[in-house]
């Protein structure tokens, strides 16, 4: 698709002022794709020059975090946390600790965080923070020195009502527990609501864990209901084998799915005789193993080292890894294979040309700012339960996790009707993201 005439300039402004930073260029791209027709219809956002003051982060934070490992060796690792926009509410979005964290990483994590956000129809703004430290391998104390170091100066620009970051790839409970306490240390303050994905003795909130994964099966499930159709019979393959993609698996079985494969960065299974989902867990959330041990225990099923998950035939697939895994050859290979649905667990982790091909196809594709939002939204109700000093239980929760997810699509599958894309939930979600912040941005002034 061609961004619209009156954005392209703002694209071009994107590139020139952010060079190098291909998946921020990428995910502004997308976005711009989509909005002409709400831009056309609202004139309004053009003369406050809404758009190019979304794609513009609020604050942009990088800094150092030097550490001691076990054996005395000092290390230093860059940091960044980027506040893109606080229009709807405090910036709110993970940290992720990985070797392929740079400033155009979180950039990108930062911008679809303002609009995935905004879906939720709660009062939360967009961001995003990490550094390019490695947790695998580490020991615990190693990790919680690192955490250490990195909240002594990350505090400074964090609270409840400012700031308030959560977990993401290489960040858990554990993590999440190092920084609280070095927040809690250092401010004297026990402000529980000021950071999401803590443990349930100290201010967690129930279902967050599987929050992200739950809701992108929910979320496919509600596109196939919307075709008169449902998870119940579908075969499913889901990339990945982290958190995300557990929980989607799990759901999805609880919705009547089969699930036949998933994968890590080492390669991918195929059990036709159904993903054993608690195996998995335990490989991967105890044991901390690849995946190719999965098949010592089901010894049926295949590892392929190296492969993905996208030629093995499916109904629905789940990339559920990482950013730009399913490429446009990819896509093709799962349309030929008779895919109908594809919901995203990770954030971008299909190319635009993948993209492009399932909307071509008539694939139902929701998009990760809509699809994998349930665990931003359980981040802002455990938020929510912080503030009144509340706990709720796994049913509710899980009941306004799924309430949430249903109010997505219907809020992307309704704006896409409205401006003549019917079908088109990156259109749909686009538009609705962008239509909320920006009657945010013109109600409180040049911000």
């Amino acid at each position: 698709m061609a961004v619209d005439e009156k954005l392209a300039s703002v694209y071009a402004d994107v590139l020139e002022r952010n060079p190098g930073e291909h998946e921020f260029h990428q995910a502004v791209r997308e976005v711009l794709e989509s909005i002409g027709p709400a831009v056309a219809k609202h004139p309004q956002y053009v003369d406050a020059k809404i758009v190019p003051r979304i794609c513009e982060p609020e604050r942009q934070i990088i800094f150092r975090v030097p550490w001691e490992d076990d054996d005395g060796n000092i290390h230093i690792n860059r940091a960044f946390r980027v506040e893109f926009n606080s229009a709807l509410g405090p910036f709110k979005g993970g940290l992720r600790f990985h070797p392929s964290v740079l400033l155009g990483t979180i950039k990108f994590l930062g911008f679809e965080q303002v609009f995935k956000n905004a879906l939720t129809g709660l009062p939360i703004g967009g961001g995003k923070g990490g550094s390019d430290f490695d947790p695998k391998g580490r020991s615990d104390r190693e990790i919680m020195r690192f955490c250490q170091s990195f909240m002594t100066e990350l505090h400074r620009h964090i609270g409840e009502y400012t700031d308030v970051p959560a977990g993401d790839t290489g960040v858990g409970t554990r993590e999440v527990g190092y920084l609280f306490g070095q927040y809690k240390r250092i401010t004297n303050r026990y402000e529980s609501g000021v950071l999401t994905g803590k443990g349930l003795i100290y201010g967690g909130a129930q279902i967050r864990t599987e929050a992200t994964g739950y809701g992108t099966a929910v979320f496919a499930n509600e596109m196939l209901l919307s075709r008169g159709s449902s998870l119940d019979g579908k075969t499913v393959t889901v990339s990945g084998s982290g958190n995300v993609a557990i929980y989607a698996m799990e759901k999805a079985r609880q919705l009547g799915a089969h699930v036949v494969a998933c994968s890590d960065s080492s390669g991918s299974i195929y059990d036709k005789d159904g993903i054993d989902i608690e195996l998995v867990k335990e490989l991967k959330e105890v044991w901390r193993a690849r995946i190719d041990q999965y098949v010592a225990t089901r010894t049926k099923a295949r590892f392929e080292p190296g492969a993905q998950v996208w030629g093995i035939p499916c109904d629905v697939a789940m990339p559920c890894a990482t950013q730009n895994e399913l490429t446009g050859k990819d896509a093709h290979r799962l349309i030929k294979n008779g895919c109908v649905a594809v919901a995203e667990g990770a954030n971008m982790p299909t190319t635009p040309e993948g993209v492009q091909a399932f909307l071509d196809a008539g694939v139902a594709f929701g998009p990760g700012k809509a699809a994998n939002a349930g665990g931003v939204a359980t981040s802002a109700l455990e938020m929510q339960q912080n503030a009144s000093r509340d706990s709720w239980s796994f049913r509710h929760s899980q009941q306004r996790l799924e309430e949430i997810m249903r109010g997505i699509h219907a809020r992307c599958l309704e704006t896409a009707d409205e401006y003549g894309m019917p079908g088109n939930y990156v259109a749909g979600a686009n538009i609705a993201a962008y239509t909320r912040v920006a009657d945010a941005m013109l109600a409180l002034g040049l911000i």
